[in-house]
Formats: structure tokens, sequence, C-alpha cells
């Protein structure tokens, strides 16, 4: 596997199944930003209640080839074998892009088990061998990996758009970044000790930084 972010922001997803793990690839397309379209007869609450709120767009009724029309994406997610490996097929016929759940040898691409917080996207991936193990992993990524590096995220591409305005070369720049971003800055950000945030920025960058700690905890709640 090849690993790489995707963006699929206003891309159409289609996802065949109504299921708890259909229900799960829905809610990450989403929260990615993409369109899904949703092909099952039946669905969970939680499904039922995105399409309720027009969140997702839910074709009542079994699979068929056309349902992938348009899609970026596929992904099948039911407990019927001949149906998975007919949105299988059709998908590879039409060079689209396709997850099969429960068959690794199925899929072009894995969804890894990942933490959001804020821009910041941790994902962890076993290339379909063992989800249980990368679910495990990410319980650990979750407890250690605070809300605060979401802040620390957002305020590090607020300071590279200052960075980069300088017209440093590389060099300079990775330094840069190296002096601001070390391991005090996440206690200090997760303490709320701004003032602590904003001399060790200003110490660095040799000037005042604009910096408002209430806009940065609003944009990354």
């Amino acid at each position: 596997m090849y690993p790489l972010a995707l963006n699929i922001g206003r891309r159409l997803c289609v996802v065949v199944g109504g299921g708890r793990v259909a229900e799960r690839k829905v809610r990450g397309i989403l929260a990615a930003g993409g369109r899904v379209r949703l092909v099952s007869p039946t669905v969970t609450p939680g499904l039922a209640t995105l399409a309720d709120h027009r969140a997702i767009e839910w074709a009542c009724k079994p699979y068929a080839r056309a349902d992938l029309d348009g899609a970026f994406l596929v992904l099948a997610a039911t407990n019927n074998a001949d149906v998975q490996r007919a949105v299988h097929s059709d998908a590879r016929s039409a060079g689209q892009l396709v997850n099969v759940a429960d068959a690794p040898e199925l899929c072009d691409f894995q969804v890894p088990a990942t933490i959001r917080r804020g821009d910041l996207a941790i994902s962890v991936a076993t290339g379909g061998k063992s989800p249980a193990v990368a679910a495990m992993v990410k319980r650990r990524l979750d407890r250690f990996f605070g809300e605060e590096y979401g802040w620390l995220t957002a305020f590090a591409a607020l300071l590279r758009e200052q960075i980069l305005a300088e017209e440093l070369d590389s060099d300079q720049t990775r330094e840069l970044f190296q002096q601001l971003l070390h391991d005090d800055i996440v206690d200090w950000l997760r303490d709320r000790r701004w003032d602590d945030v904003r001399r060790h920025v200003e110490k660095v960058m040799g000037r005042p930084v604009p910096f408002d700690p209430e806009s940065l905890l609003k944009e990354n709640p």
C-alpha cells in the first residue's frame, strides 16, 4: 500500500450497504468533506438520521450498476458476498477506486483508523491484515494526542504564512520551525499558558506575533 492523504472535498463517494460498517465509512467521508450516495434497502438509525437531514443521498433500494455513476470512490460494505463482488467488478470496469469491506485482496485502497484534532489527522493502517490492531493503536494515540495538537496545527499554519512571506531559503525556514515547535509548546497549549506561547514565539521570531487564543479555540474546538 502507498500511503497518501486524498482530497475528497465535494467529491461523490458511493457507499453500498446500510449497517454499522457502512455508517462508519459514511461518517468518515463526511468528516473529510466528501459527498455521499448511500445504496441500501435498509439502514441504521444513524444513517437514516443523516438522510433525513439531507447530509447524505440515500437510494433506498438494492444495488444496481448505475448507482456508481459519477463516483470518485466506491465502498462496498454489505453482508452479501454476491453484492460485494458485483460492486467490485462494476467499479473496476469503470476505472473507479474501490474498497471492499473484509476483503483486502479486492481493495484498491484501505480506510485507516483515524483520529482528528482540527486539521491534524493521525491514521493507522495494517494493509487490511488486522483492523483490530489498527483500532488498538488508534485508542492509544487517542489518549496521547489531545485537543492541543489541533491548536498547535492551527497556530503553526498561522506562523507558516508569516514565515513564508519573509522569503527565507529552505534551510532557514526549516531551522526556524525546529526552534518554534519544541515539546514545551505542546504543554503550554494544553494548559492554555498563552503568555508562555507568545513569549517563546516572539523570542524565536525576533518580533511581536499576532496571536488570538480565543479565535484559535473557536476554529479548532
